[in-house]
């Protein structure tokens, strides 16, 4: 029999960081604390922790409750402006973040270096009001916030711009044994020279039920197409000209917002109902699946049964 050889710190802290990191959605605490017994190193596991969580934290995009009702903010890379520090453009405040903890322990005022131009800010806005209002409808749960995450101290036409739209949306049930998120981030490259708006999107769905088993859905989208967006370009050439002559043109950052909110409307519907589809198909039984009545399947009894385990 080979003798079992003993892991070195650093072997265990990365097998520590695997399972944080690869935590389902809002699960990551208590994979921390499972860990910790089994560990039973308080160096190791602190080290792990320490560098698991802001990864964890910003790929999931998790939302966090500002002090004195200051608001949420999104914990992503794109509002990242340094350690610990993430802003929310909406309400032009930075929030002091305790990444292993989850919470946001302090919140101070955005500087102007920080924020975007007033004439990308324009743009900003108006399309994080339209987002706004698509999330909620959507997404019951879901929060969302642009931003401008190239050319934000351009001042005026003749020059490009980019900015991104994020989605986040967690149904979390662990009582119930299943949690699931959605995330979304939608890249939208306003190129003054090409005269076109290319928008990106890449799109994530997690699952996890875990009812006597653990079965997981991780699933990945991305898509965009710029030769749909010309009629926006045409709305941003308008303002452009507008502005340049002084005239009131406050109508065509909405009218873009409204046109970009629809593409993404439509791009994310259509994906849903993707996953729709492949929830109907038929199992090998030939039997529609009752997901109206999940509750009378044990996952572990069918697989035995399946198995012919204990026979």
């Amino acid at each position: 029999m080979a003798e079992e050889v003993e892991l070195n710190p650093k072997q265990k802290k990365e097998i520590a960081k695997w399972f944080l990191l690869n935590s389902p959605a809002g699960e990551i605490q208590y994979v921390a604390k499972d860990l910790r017994l089994v560990l039973n190193d308080n160096e190791v596991y602190d080290e792990a922790v320490s560098e698991s969580f802001p990864i964890y934290n910003k790929s999931h995009m998790i939302c966090l409750q500002m002090p004195a009702g200051a608001g949420d903010v999104l914990v992503t890379s794109f509002g990242e402006l340094g350690e610990n520090e993430y802003l929310d453009p909406r309400t032009a405040q930075v929030a002091i973040v305790d990444h292993v903890k989850q919470v946001c322990t302090e919140v101070r005022p955005a500087t102007d270096e920080e924020l975007s131009s007033a004439y990308v800010e324009e743009f900003r806005s108006a399309l994080d009001v339209e987002i706004l209002k698509y999330a909620g409808e959507a997404y019951p749960k879901g929060v969302c916030s642009v931003y401008c995450t190239k050319g934000k101290e351009v001042e005026g036409p003749g020059f490009n711009f980019e900015l991104v739209v994020v989605i986040s949306a967690c149904r979390l049930s662990p009582q119930n044994f299943c949690n699931g998120s959605w995330r979304s981030v939608w890249t939208i490259e306003f190129q003054d020279e090409a005269q076109v708006l290319e928008v990106k999107g890449k799109l994530q769905v997690g699952a996890h039920y875990f009812e006597e088993g653990n079965v997981q859905l991780d699933a990945k989208h991305e898509c965009g197409d710029s030769t749909l967006f010309q009629a926006i370009y045409e709305l941003l050439a308008k303002y452009m000209a507008f502005n340049l002559l002084g005239l009131d043109a406050n109508k065509s950052p909405d009218d873009s917002a409204i046109s970009i909110s629809n593409i993404l409307r439509h791009h994310e519907t259509e994906y849903l109902a993707s996953l729709e589809d492949l929830r109907r198909k038929l199992p090998v039984t030939r039997t529609l699946f009752p997901w109206h009545n999940t509750s009378q399947f044990s996952l572990t009894r069918e697989i035995t049964k399946e198995l012919g385990i204990g026979k």
